[in-house]
């Protein structure tokens, strides 16, 4: 009972943080109301979260790897392909080698194996955080898709990393031939295990489905089977559970092109899916609130570990922390984006200079945040001789340090940035859609037809089936017609096209109300309410 209680106050504080941050009449992310109203949790309630490393990482981390794998545009993340490499694998790698030497440096204390964990999981960047950030300022979508496609990578690396430094330092060794051999081991395995479980699950639900039918509920049930399983048979082979679920995800979006699933799964899905991503985004903010009391409480200890008597030298160890990854990203995203430009440079031409407003969002955007806290909480809390983890408490003050300080200071310094930001000109995808549409009505008519003359063969009425038939083909005729036409024309009938859109929302709202009124009055039974509403609500999505 006690763990349901606890569960169950977390889920309530995430719904309160998300009503509480629209409501404040200045814009502060979702994630600081979150870290605060758990503060208050952990301040007011007697009992504490015991948070099991293995656990915590085994309930968060795959189903949010997974998702955004499974959702991240894959023809944005292939167009930025280098420049998510080189953001996500070089960034890095020069992160753990650089902050390690640094932290180890401001803190001697600090095993070097630690001062590495701790530069790994600081290195990995969290998009959500950045989105609720810039909530109230848009974030330009190619920008948005670097940062998604980065932190969908550097997860992994980081914590790919963070499992390397845990070795070093319960084993006091550390080989780079046997490192690396382990890495690509861990990748190559990690990966493979995610693609192939993914293909073998989707296949076996596909042929169950087609033979017997499709069960709605069993369908989501699956698709929230696949990260954990993923996870746990890559790690049962010692390799990247992270990867596998990243894989995986990254698979089920090809999988799901190729085998079709009912509208009412993917619909249905989509919503559990959209839940679970904001309750465990939300979960994990709340529970690094949770915890800060505990944290805050054994400070003396903490910052006796640095050979200090004065806390304040931790502020200092964090800002330090701080600005050696900003200066880090800063030089790195300035590298990076030259070089793309140097790249892009034809006949000799002089490449244009990188942006310092462009350069100084992409190095703010990189906020520390579920993945970092979700990272720290698996240090182990005991040697394999069963003495305490070296250092154990000061790299978890000092990464949610981190994770606050990026927090604010991003929430300050990028709605700035990003007022006014000019991004290089986007193609339009237009024409894409208009010859997507225009298929597709082209494949509707001929369905119709066929249809039409199975359904009337030797009746009657075929004449009422020819009416029916015609009806709907105008519909798409006139789709076809629209989409056809010259790119000013076009433009024209897009104006219509979102006004006629205005006006329909507007009917189908009235259209509900009205449904609800009768309901209320009780001149329609519930289930004609239901069924009314729900057809309403499919309509209203279709032109939102």
């Amino acid at each position: 009972m006690e763990t349901v209680s606890i569960v169950l106050i977390l889920l309530l504080a995430v719904v309160i943080s998300s009503a509480v941050s629209r409501m404040l009449p200045v814009s502060i992310p979702t994630p600081l109301v979150q870290i605060a109203l758990g503060a208050l949790i952990g301040l007011g309630v007697n009992q504490r979260v015991e948070l099991d490393p293995e656990l915590f990482l085994l309930l968060f981390l795959p189903p949010l790897l997974f998702l955004d794998g499974w959702r991240i545009p894959k023809d944005e993340l292939l167009k930025d392909l280098s420049t998510v490499v080189e953001l996500a694998l070089g960034l890095v790698l020069l992160t753990v080698v650089g902050m390690g030497f640094l932290i180890h440096w401001m803190i001697p204390a600090m095993p070097l194996a630690v001062a590495f964990a701790l530069a790994a999981v600081i290195s990995p960047t969290d998009p959500i955080a950045v989105s609720a950030i810039a909530a109230r300022v848009p974030i330009p979508k190619r920008m948005m898709h670097i940062l998604e496609g980065e932190s969908l990578l550097n997860d992994a690396s980081g914590l790919v990393c963070l499992r390397f430094a845990i070795a070093a330092a319960l084993t006091g060794s550390f080989s780079a031939s046997q490192a690396a051999l382990s890495f690509l081991w861990m990748a190559v395995i990690g990966i493979g295990v995610g693609v192939v479980l993914t293909l073998v699950v989707t296949r076996a639900k596909a042929w169950v489905s087609e033979r017997f039918g499709e069960e709605t509920g069993s369908q989501i049930l699956i698709s929230l089977l696949i990260p954990f399983g993923s996870y746990l048979l890559a790690e049962h082979f010692h390799a990247s559970g992270i990867l596998a679920a990243v894989a995986a995800g990254v698979t089920m979006s090809f999988a799901e092109i190729s085998r079709q699933a009912l509208a009412m799964t993917r619909m249905g899905r989509n919503s559990v899916w959209d839940t679970i991503q904001f309750a465990a985004n939300g979960i994990i903010f709340v529970l690094l609130g949770e915890q800060l009391p505990g944290i805050l409480s054994g400070l003396d200890e903490t910052v006796q570990m640095t050979g200090h008597a004065n806390p304040w030298w931790l502020a200092f160890y964090v800002g330090a922390i701080m600005v050696g990854l900003a200066v880090l990203r800063f030089i790195w995203v300035w590298v990076s984006l030259r070089i793309t430009l140097l790249r892009q440079a034809q006949n000799g031409a002089t490449p244009p200079r990188a942006p310092w407003r462009l350069v100084a969002t992409m190095s703010f955007a990189g906020v520390r945040g579920a993945i970092t806290l979700a990272g720290v909480l698996t240090l182990p809390l005991v040697m394999g001789d069963g003495t305490p983890f070296p250092g154990r408490e000061l790299a978890i003050f000092l990464a949610t340090g981190v994770i606050l300080l990026s927090l604010v200071m991003a929430s300050v310094v990028l709605p700035i940035l990003l007022c006014d930001l000019k991004m290089p000109a986007e193609p339009s995808k237009q024409a894409e859609e208009n010859k997507a549409r225009i298929a597709a009505a082209e494949a509707a008519i001929k369905a119709i037809e066929r249809a039409q003359h199975a359904l009337s063969k030797g009746r009657n009425d075929a004449d009422v089936y020819a009416t029916a038939a015609v009806r709907i083909m105008d519909v798409y005729r006139e789709r076809i017609e629209n989409r056809s036409l010259s790119d000013e024309a076009n433009g024209a009938t897009l104006r219509t096209d979102l006004i006629e859109r205005d006006l329909r929302i507007a009917a189908i709202t009235a259209e509900r109300e009205e449904v609800f009124r009768l309901a209320r009055n009780r001149k329609v039974g519930s289930e004609t309410a239901k069924k009314l509403v729900r057809e309403l609500d499919l309509l209203e999505v279709r032109y939102k």
